[in-house]
């Protein structure tokens, strides 16, 4: 089995690398950088084809692998790590929702522009009272003649204040599995954004409401059964997750393993301290044995989409491979690392926010014990 990148492969990551780096030649970000969207690298990205790198050419994709999205990814992000949320926001989360279950009117009118770098869709999923089941979902959907119309209001979202289109998952009927989703655009009558408010790592996002918006039917996506027709996307979204928090954690690995061979302080380099050394060892175990389990995720797929076990274990030893990686490098650098302005500010607190988003880390544990049992 050969665990190298093609040749073709190897271009995609190259060309990734090299256009995040020409952005952004430092991996440090600015704290006050870290809630903006970056469009201009967003509208790069498709500028080189590496916008829905893996959704259907039919959809206005590029038609080639998760794999290959996966890769692309890792690449910015170990370069640049705030121009992945770019490569994220065209490639994976709701775009993919849009482009899975979006009709031609969707395509044209949102998906084209969304893989353009000029439109942003975040997901509208969670509610003030609500965690990760849907079970209690309170926003409300209703077919009114040709349109549909959306009430409920909705938090903890990505790039909520910048959003141009949000994928709102609402009930749509009192059954338990009259759960679906409908494109609400953010210039709709009724939608409304609370106060802009800040994550730990600095992300922005805000209250979304929906007060009697009407769009066209054709923007609903699901009307039914959402969650189980839906759970490949959510998978191939935890994927992305799982990659960035890899990419992070290599990073930090690189960070830190500079600094040691540059750092001396009691007559010697902190590369020659056993204690230290043995850090660098624990981070690499852990990241070679989650990059592992990404990759045979994203290559052992069936029926297009990875496999739920697969998903689970490669999210989870992502996540905590990330921050372990981040955290150790943070305890390297010691108060150089604990500033603001030092590149580990961002990459442990992303990392940390990992662990809960996108199906937290107890959450990939229960999914896979059941899938054992």
């Amino acid at each position: 089995m050969n665990f190298d990148p093609s040749e073709e492969q190897q271009a995609l990551i190259e060309m990734a690398a090299g256009l995040s780096r020409r952005r952004a030649p430092n991996p440090s970000v600015a704290p006050e950088r870290t809630g903006e969207f970056p469009w201009d690298f967003a509208r790069e990205l498709a500028d080189h084809d590496l916008t829905g790198i893996d959704i259907p050419a039919a959809k206005g994709g590029q038609g080639l692998s998760l794999l290959d999205s996966i890769l692309v990814l890792g690449a910015v992000a170990r370069n640049a790590p705030h121009l992945g949320d770019a490569v994220q926001a065209t490639n994976f989360g709701a775009i993919r929702q849009v482009a899975a279950f979006g009709g031609e009117r969707l395509a044209a009118e949102v998906l084209a522009p969304a893989l353009a770098g000029r439109a942003l869709i975040s997901v509208a999923m969670t509610e003030p009272d609500g965690g990760s089941a849907l079970a209690g979902l309170r926003t409300r959907a209703h077919r009114a003649g040709d349109t549909v119309v959306v009430d409920g209001s909705k938090v903890f979202n990505s790039h909520g204040p910048e959003a141009t289109h949000c994928v709102v998952w609402s009930r749509f009927g009192a059954a338990a599995d009259s759960i679906g989703a409908v494109v609400v655009p953010t210039d709709t009558a009724g939608f409304s954004r609370g106060a802009t408010e800040r994550y730990m790592s600095g992300e922005t996002h805000c209250t979304l409401s929906f007060e009697q918006c009407e769009v066209p039917a054709e923007y609903v996506l699901l009307e039914a059964d959402g969650m189980r027709r839906m759970m490949p996307i959510f998978n191939i979204e935890r994927l992305g997750n799982a990659a960035r928090s890899h990419a992070f954690g290599e990073l930090a690995l690189r960070l830190a393993t500079e600094h040691m061979q540059d750092r001396e302080t009691g007559g010697g380099r902190l590369a020659d301290h056993q204690g230290l050394r043995w850090k660098l060892a624990e981070m690499r175990l852990r990241l070679d044995a989650a990059g592992l389990l990404l990759h045979r995720a994203a290559v052992q797929l069936s029926d297009g989409a990875p496999e739920p076990l697969n998903t689970s274990l490669a999210k989870l030893a992502a996540n905590e491979a990330g921050f372990h990686a981040a955290n150790e490098a943070l305890q390297i650098f010691g108060g150089y690392g604990f500033t603001e302005d030092s590149p580990l500010n961002y990459l442990f607190t992303r990392t940390r926010g990992w662990m809960i988003a996108g199906g937290s880390v107890e959450v990939q544990r229960n999914r896979i014990a059941s899938e054992l049992l």
